[in-house]
């Protein structure tokens, strides 16, 4: 194997404090701010590069503003949809009351504020429905079941309906599968836009690097509109893998911290929703999920979209946490139980055993740290002379045996 460096392009945000200051600038803010107003800022359970240095820039303006800012975890059924294992969330992502500067108000209770035109009740928040404003914050992206018509995926759409919505709202929509998610999602999200108190939107893209590219305050009229602008600028961001054919793919960790379906959908083409067809590309025959993040907390979901896994991931797995979560969102196949092999080594020679008609020297193999960070990969042999002649690309060194230690493990891909 030899590893590879990627180059992506796109642009980051330079000053997070003063990019929010003129953002929310932009959508007057200061001037419908009247001292003393209370102020709801959703706080979601992705892990967006610098949420909490965001939140704290809008708690700062808000204040400076006269407003009496909080935070309110926006997550669905995350954190074993308790109120405290939402705080557990936030608090893992760097969004603290400390650092932040303002109290996080959690409850998993709602409130209804309408019924969408398909008679779904909808719900918010209580204590998002009490503030005398919201500000709805969000990463726009493409989504990891669906491919929307209406170019509605992740983001504040999303948030509204599925975040602000709580575990009650969540349920309603993901009894309705990709449908629910696709389709249901952004009318239950205009009822709400429609219904309660959103000041602005906050969209936030990132680039391939996972840095933070654009930050955008949206009037609350504007947020549907300008998401699906947003979405297209964040797919033309996303990194992917340098090769289409591969035999095996090696992920040394699946995680929450790194997709919502642990290992992210788009870019292993694999989704396992039933009746959802596969997506054309990359075409990988294996894939190997060796361990699972610790940012996760035993939240295993998306094991199942691998085909072998090891003895230590399997170890590491809270059944309780991973089937709420994969039951919540009903795509079952994806909390699946891969076949356990007792070490990395062992689960390659297995791959390698099972990739037909191929000389293991042949082998198409690639190795990723996770699904989110692509700039520094492993390729073998077979695959450098196609991956070094891509642009962008550097061979960094010279190729060489895979070591694995005591256990049969891979030492970790350090990703930065």
């Amino acid at each position: 194997m030899v590893k590879i460096k990627q180059r992506f392009t796109g642009p980051a945000v330079a000053d997070i404090d003063a990019t929010v200051r003129s953002q929310l600038e932009n959508v007057q803010l200061p001037e419908r701010i009247k001292p003393g107003m209370t102020v709801a800022i959703t706080a979601g359970s992705r892990g967006i590069a610098n949420i909490h240095i965001i939140i704290r820039a809008v708690v700062r303006e808000l204040k400076r503003m006269g407003a009496e800012p909080y935070i309110v975890p926006t997550m669905g059924s995350h954190g074993g949809a308790t109120a405290k294992g939402q705080v557990e969330v936030l608090e893992s992502l760097g969004v603290t009351e400390d650092f932040c500067g303002a109290p996080i108000k959690s409850s998993m209770e709602v409130e209804q504020v309408g019924t969408t035109e398909d008679g779904m009740p909808v719900y918010v928040d209580k204590n998002a429905l009490a503030a005398d404003g919201i500000i709805l914050m969000g990463r726009i992206k493409v989504h990891t079941d669906f491919k929307s018509p209406i170019g509605i995926e992740s983001g504040l759409m999303k948030m509204a309906a599925i975040g602000l919505g709580k575990h009650k709202q969540a349920l309603l929509i993901h009894s309705y599968g990709v449908t629910g998610i696709r389709d249901i999602m952004p009318k239950v999200a205009r009822v709400m836009l429609a219904n309660t108190k959103i000041l602005c939107g906050v969209g936030i893209v990132e680039n391939a690097f996972e840095q933070t590219a654009i930050i955008e305050a949206i009037p609350t009229s504007r947020i549907e509109e300008r998401e699906r602008e947003l979405l297209r600028e964040s797919a033309a961001l996303m990194p992917k893998l340098p090769a289409e054919d591969i035999d095996i793919l090696l992920v040394d960790e699946v995680g929450k911290n790194y997709s919502g379906t642990g290992m992210d959908t788009n870019i292993i083409g694999r989704l396992r929703i039933q009746g959802t067809p596969e997506p054309d590309s990359p075409r990988i025959k294996y894939i190997i999920a060796s361990d699972l993040s610790e940012a996760s907390h035993g939240n295993a979901l998306g094991i199942g979209l691998a085909d072998l896994t090891t003895q230590r991931f399997f170890d590491k797995i809270d059944f309780k946490a991973m089937n709420e979560n994969v039951i919540t969102s009903t795509f079952l196949a994806r909390a699946s139980i891969p076949i356990v092999m007792p070490s990395d080594r062992d689960a390659l020679a297995a791959a390698l055993r099972a990739n037909w008609g191929v000389e293991p020297a042949k082998a198409r193999i690639m190795r990723i740290p996770n699904t989110l960070h692509l700039e520094y990969v492993y390729v073998s042999e077979a695959l450098l002379p196609e991956v070094a002649a891509l642009p962008g690309v550097e061979v960094m060194g010279e190729l060489h045996d895979f070591e694995f230690d005591e256990h049969g493990y891979l030492p970790k891909m350090h990703h930065m």
